[in-house]
């Protein structure tokens, strides 16, 4: 079918988003075809525009996507026509060590995310210009329709609006799960976020729900300090620097329980001072992507040691799919997750590179594509 969508031609030139004609193949045996009603502006598809990931094809982007099932392919279980579905970016086969632990975020078919062909058999779903366009993270939501693998795709309730079900597909599920799970927030803990834009502060409602006595939001942008507020944070703090002797007078001099970065690119020189931010066997959680050349950390490893404290990566918030975006859908459907309030603007397809000049900008927490089609 033809339809049109945003592909970023030479990643890494910092070229932006050329909206154009594109064609989109028939599902193949284990694939669906989804109509989207709306797809996140996540900061991860700027990565590819910006070359944080290296070494990449012509993409076409959007990871962050909800919508209706329109076809399913012959050997396709449990979806139909008509069935309401998040796009998850993590895949889960279901078969593999991760799967089989209960780790459906760590599935072996996550090594495939950046590959930009389908699962199914090595091959673009998406032509452009005459040739073959990769997927960001197996999806390409930057588009009104999509083919996607049966192992992507999660079906939800039909009374959740799918314009704030697309969320969850990343942003939410990554910070939510960030503090909830790969952190462990216990109750009265408390809780530095670092970062307070799509991810962080969907980490600090995670902190809240798990029951943070106290929760400090860190951002240098003090539109998205006061918005943390409303996402509950109970304090701000416009550095690292200034968080410290805040959380130090908060504790009593002991600390945080756990810390988690969540700012727009991970460098090593941010692992030292936010560890500082911990206490006695306090934990470190990064959830920000690094670019893939950062292979130094300041680090000082006596007090690690000695005050044994944790760094643990967070990929997806260390969030079950298939468990964790039906899970978060019914919370805001209960009053418990905000979602309406983290969508800032909404854009048209073809006004892509102003949402995302506006993140960058620190004007959105997060911009929301929205299609005519659905």
């Amino acid at each position: 079918m033809k339809t049109r969508g945003a592909i970023c031609w030479h990643p890494g030139a910092g070229k932006g988003w050329s909206v154009e004609d594109i064609e989109l193949d028939p599902p193949q045996p284990d694939e669906v075809l989804v109509r989207l009603a709306a797809s996140g502006l996540c900061h991860s598809d700027d990565h590819i525009d910006s070359g944080v990931y290296v070494g990449l094809d012509p993409m076409l982007g959007g990871h962050e996507g909800a919508g209706v099932v329109e076809e399913v392919g012959s050997q396709v279980k449990g979806l139909a026509p008509g069935d309401h579905v998040v796009l998850a970016f993590i895949p889960s086969c279901g078969r593999c060590l991760s799967c089989v632990s209960g780790r459906t975020h760590l599935c072996d078919l996550g090594a495939h995310l950046f590959g930009g062909v389908a699962l199914s058999d090595g091959t673009h779903r998406v032509k452009a210009r005459g040739q073959g366009v990769g997927t960001m993270c197996l999806l390409g939501t930057f588009a009104p329709y999509v083919v996607v693998n049966e192992a992507n795709v999660v079906k939800i309730r039909d009374d959740v609006p799918l314009e704030k079900a697309a969320l969850v597909g990343c942003g939410v599920t990554t910070g939510w799960g960030s503090a909830f799970h790969t952190a462990g927030t216990e109750p009265g803990d408390t809780v530095v976020v670092i970062g307070s834009g799509g991810i962080g502060m969907n980490a600090v409602q995670g902190a809240r729900y798990a029951g943070a006595k106290q929760v400090v939001a860190v951002d240098t942008v003090e539109f998205k300090r006061e918005k943390a507020k409303e996402f509950g944070a109970t304090h701000t703090a416009a550095s690292i620097e200034e968080a410290l002797p805040l959380v130090e007078e908060l504790t009593h001099g002991t600390m945080a329980q756990r810390v988690i970065l969540t700012t727009s690119i991970a460098t090593g020189d941010l692992v030292e001072p936010a560890l500082k931010l911990a206490g006695k066997r306090g934990v470190l959680v990064v959830t920000a992507v690094a670019p893939g050349d950062q292979l130094n950390v300041d680090l000082d490893l006596f007090v690690l040691t000695c005050y044994e404290k944790e760094i643990r990566g967070g990929l997806f918030g260390s969030s079950n799919p298939r468990i964790d975006i039906p899970r978060l859908l019914d919370l805001y459907m209960e009053g418990e997750l905000k979602l309406d309030e983290l969508i800032t603007t909404t854009y048209s397809l073809d006004d892509i590179n102003q949402g995302y000049q506006d993140m960058l900008a620190g004007k959105n927490i997060r911009g929301l594509i929205t299609y005519a089609e659905a």
